[in-house]
């Protein structure tokens, strides 16, 4: 007995794609890369994909479903540590052209295709499905469909961006592109991307069908795929799209959206062909810049963090001491998260405070109204501590005072079940100071969350020489429960963030009570690439939160405290009274107009960043991470430093150690020690070529 599907594709040595002919005439290709658990495409997949494709234009099934023989979801895009080799060996052109020619031969079939999607289906994942006549969609809440390429510096260029604007209209599908925003299955049905939305278990069969029926789009989809591409309408709707990327995205330092914009603006409503060459050229252009390497690079760090949290964390029940800004929002994330989570302070008033802060985040972050108690029941106000006995992970969050912790410790320790783990957010305190009189220092750690909890990615894991790895491990687990990045540091006073970020803020106070404008300054390190000055971020932690961190570290460091943190007056801590170094108005800083005609001095940029990176250096130096990377890592995603430069380490090779290190030098003669280069400089991480 013949296999008709064996017969069809006879000498094709197949390793990443599996057909198979089902009994109604429609052939199905599963992709399921070999050597693989997730399915994205390699240049030897895409070859292959070629091989299969001429087979099948010559004796053409009924229709064709593509499909994957993954569980774990349909494509996550291209394989970007080839994507990395390619642009080190100068080849991307020929990689871009290669998966926009099989990609255009499956769009020219002269049979019905089917993309059939479960799961993720991410960047080349969704441009082989735009490439099929028809899409259908699992109904999963797993389903997920996004062109994210831009948070990579660069853009769809296996055909995504030119053929999604034809396809649901170029408002919906330049947002999606430009902000690298996922749909789930029926906002893509919403827009038209998908044509069905199926259970999971029917979804092959929705699919075979929706290819032997046909589909008409509606009228009002195809006009609006027509008319939002027209001359006319890309003469008006680039314009708006440049304005509103600006907002966030400086085109000096993110070039990938305005090319996007530009590509799109140029050749919409042409030839397919032309749209791709097009779309090819501008992707090869940003692939060879230096954000683009970078964000590429930063990628691979979030999947290095990701990694570090395998397993279970074993943690169900969280307790959180300390209601305020910090501890509250700490347990609010946590319940949002799914934990149960006990909240205990030493007056209710303080508790309920944060549980209306707590309900605002739920009301903001749990889109169906019906589901927000179950989430605001996971947090339950605790005066008098009696979750402590409960839980898995207690965490301590009061004041910055190294006898109110240790006081706290010696209280609630006891009363821990066993196995359980204690952990601090001090934000500057060296461990050692705090664990003497910790009866389990093998369970004790740092657990160091950024404001605001439930924006900021990171959260560093604070390690002492007596705790165990197995705790180092279960927090990270926890952290990865959470959607944050965990980061092991040392616990030396300051960990990494604070101390890198410290000198910064320091210059930016001691150029500000030289009579420097702070919206000058602010508007140096924004230029520069930080998310906000300085200055308005001294007063978004908290003149009095940053009065105390730096009589933690300013004398380790050897800095001097300015004046502007040496006193902070009651009801002018910043933005949290609606004033402080700026009045504050619905939550945004006032800044006063910088006189008519005044220019900043010109070494302020490097008074601010230079302080940064001296203590970065110092930081790898002095092993507070375990390696460059995670340095980079942690100081991005805990301070903002500009993504595009690729984090302090990567920027000075780019920019080069010894330049720097002069710069530097010269700083330190014209204003004194602060500036003198810490140990480290020698390093020859820092002189390794750039990535």
């Amino acid at each position: 007995m013949t296999n008709p599907t064996a017969d069809r594709f006879a000498g094709l040595p197949l390793r990443h794609w599996k057909p198979q002919l089902r009994d109604d005439g429609v052939l199905v290709l599963y992709f399921d890369r070999a050597d693989a658990a997730v399915n994205a495409f390699s240049q030897d997949a895409l070859i292959e994909l070629g091989d299969v494709l001429e087979r099948i234009a010559l004796e053409l099934p009924k229709a064709l479903v593509i499909a994957s023989g993954k569980t774990s979801g349909f494509i996550a895009g291209a394989d970007l540590k080839e994507f990395q080799e390619f642009d080190r060996k100068g080849t991307v052109d020929d990689a871009i052209r290669r998966g926009q020619t099989m990609f255009q031969r499956l769009a020219q079939l002269r049979c019905p295709t089917v993309a059939a999607i479960h799961g993720f289906c991410m960047g080349g994942g969704t441009e082989i499905a735009l490439a099929c006549r028809y899409r259908v969609a699992s109904s999963d809440a797993s389903t997920r469909i996004g062109l994210p390429e831009v948070q990579l510096g660069i853009f769809p260029g296996w055909g995504g961006s030119a053929r999604l604007p034809h396809l649901v209209g170029a408002p919906a599908a330049m947002d999606m592109m430009l902000t690298g925003r996922a749909l789930s299955a029926k906002a893509a049905l919403g827009i038209g991307l998908v044509d069905n939305v199926s259970a999971p278990a029917n979804l092959i069969d929705t699919a075979a069908t929706l290819a032997l029926k046909g589909r008409v789009r509606p009228f009002k989809q195809r006009l609006l795929a027509w008319s939002s591409n027209t001359l006319a309408a890309r003469k008006l709707l680039a314009p708006q799209m440049i304005k509103q990327v600006a907002r966030k995205a400086p085109k000096a330092f993110y070039p990938a959206p305005y090319a996007l914009i530009a590509t799109w603006q140029r050749s919409a409503g042409k030839p397919i062909r032309v749209r791709l060459d097009a779309e090819r050229k501008a992707v090869v252009t940003l692939a060879g810049s230096s954000t683009a390497r970078n964000l590429i690079r930063i990628f691979f760090l979030t999947e290095r963090m990701k990694g570090l949290g395998k397993g279970d964390a074993n943690i169900r029940h969280v307790h959180v001491v300390g209601a305020g800004v910090m501890g509250g929002d700490i347990a609010a994330f946590a319940a949002y998260k799914g934990f149960d989570v006990t909240l205990q302070d030493r007056e209710q008033r303080f508790i309920d405070g944060a549980l209306q802060r707590a309900q605002a985040l739920f009301d903001k972050k749990v889109k169906d109204p019906t589901k927000r108690p179950e989430v605001a029941a996971r947090l339950k106000s605790d005066l008098n501590g009696d979750g402590v006995a409960d839980a898995d992970l207690v965490i301590e969050a009061i004041i910055e005072n190294p006898d109110a912790k240790r006081e706290l410790y010696q209280a609630v320790e006891p009363r821990m079940k066993t196995g359980a783990l204690l952990t601090t957010n001090t934000s500057s305190i060296p461990l050692d100071e705090l664990r003497p009189h910790i009866a389990r220092p093998a369970q004790f750690a740092g657990l160091h969350y950024f404001n605001p909890v439930a924006q900021m990615p990171l959260v560093e894991i604070i390690h002492h020489d007596g705790m165990d790895p197995e705790t180092e491990r279960r927090l990270a687990a926890f952290c990865k429960a959470l959607g944050k990045f965990p980061v092991p540091v040392a616990g030396t006073p300051g960990f990494l963030v604070n101390r890198v970020l410290f000198p910064y803020m320091l210059e930016a106070a001691t150029a500000y009570a030289e009579g420097i404008p702070g919206a000058a300054i602010d508007k140096i390190a924004v230029k520069f690439g930080m998310p906000m000055g300085p200055i308005e971020l001294i007063d978004s932690v908290g003149l009095d939160v940053a009065a105390g961190v730096s009589k933690e570290l300013a004398p380790f460091l050897g800095l001097q405290i300015p004046a502007a943190l040496a006193t902070v007056d009651a009801g002018k801590r910043g933005k949290k009274d609606g004033q402080g170094i700026y009045a504050w108005e619905n939550g945004k800083a006032k800044k006063p107009e910088l006189p008519a005609g005044y220019a900043a001095p010109d070494d302020l940029e490097d008074r601010l960043i230079l302080p940064l990176l001296n203590e970065a250096v110092a930081c790898l130096q002095a092993g507070v991470v375990s390696d460059a990377d995670l340095l980079d890592a942690g100081v991005i995603f805990g301070t903002g430093f500009a993504p595009f430069r690729g984090g302090p380490i990567q920027h000075i090779r780019t920019v080069g150690a010894d330049a720097l290190l002069a710069r530097l030098m010269a700083l330190q003669a014209k204003y004194g020690e602060r500036f003198a280069p810490r140990a480290g400089w020698d390093n020859a991480v820092l002189r390794e070529p750039v990535a």
